[in-house]
């Protein structure tokens, strides 16, 4: 049996997400966050060695990284849907987002997040300095490689209703993460495509079943 190690609140909402798409049968293993930290519980380790999620076991094959998932499960049970075809333009730009989700479009988002902590949860006396630290380096750095990368997506979905052309793809579920906390966090009135599709992701009743599968997640940028 196809068994997805589900984090709470974390990435893993896409792999549900997909099988979802896919018609897939599947089993959900839980895990919960230590409520302090917001890590993944050491259980995770037992699957895979970095113990974070997603991880999904399928037979003797254990698979983490949400990209490499993403794309075993679509060439292994997709029977040619959510992917364009192969040696096409179309497959080119489909390779190109589901690489650039977590190699690019994470990064300033995983920053803004240690800042952010950074200046909530240092040593009380050294608070007020780590605040105006974290934020002079989000004014001065973060905050706008972040539009820069919004402001891309804007002008991308200007070509295509969604980010490879007119249908869904893996690489549409493999970039909702930083589509979603971006949007969520970002004056939406400037972004109205990057708003409409991640309206359209959640509209979608794999998407909406994945919720009720997996359960509400809030947009915790961080990984396990």
């Amino acid at each position: 049996m196809l068994t997805v190690h589900h984090l709470n609140n974390s990435r893993s909402h896409r792999i549900i997400w997909l099988l979802e798409e896919l018609g897939v049968d599947y089993q959900i293993k839980r895990y919960q966050r230590d409520p302090l930290t917001q890590l993944a519980p050491p259980e995770l380790r037992e699957i895979h060695p970095l113990g974070k999620a997603p991880v999904v076991s399928d037979g003797d094959q254990v698979l983490a990284e949400s990209g490499a998932i993403l794309e075993y499960l679509v060439d292994r049970y997709g029977e040619g849907r959510l992917r364009p075809a192969p040696n096409t333009p179309e497959h080119l730009r489909y390779t190109y987002w589901m690489h650039y989700a977590e190699g690019s479009a994470m990064s300033p988002l995983l920053l803004k997040v240690v800042f952010h902590e950074l200046g909530r949860q240092g040593p009380l006396l050294l608070r007020p300095l780590l605040k105006g630290v974290a934020g002079a380096v989000n004014k001065a750095l973060i905050a706008p490689q972040i539009r820069s990368h919004m402001d891309y997506w804007e002008a991308e979905l200007g070509k295509s209703a969604y980010l490879v052309g007119d249908t869904l793809t893996a690489a549409d579920i493999q970039m909702s993460f930083p589509l979603e906390a971006a949007i969520e966090r970002a004056d939406a009135a400037r972004y109205p495509r990057v708003r409409a599709l991640v309206d359209a992701f959640r509209e979608r009743p794999a998407y909406q079943r994945a919720i009720a599968r997996g359960g509400e997640y809030s947009l915790a940028f961080g990984a396990a």
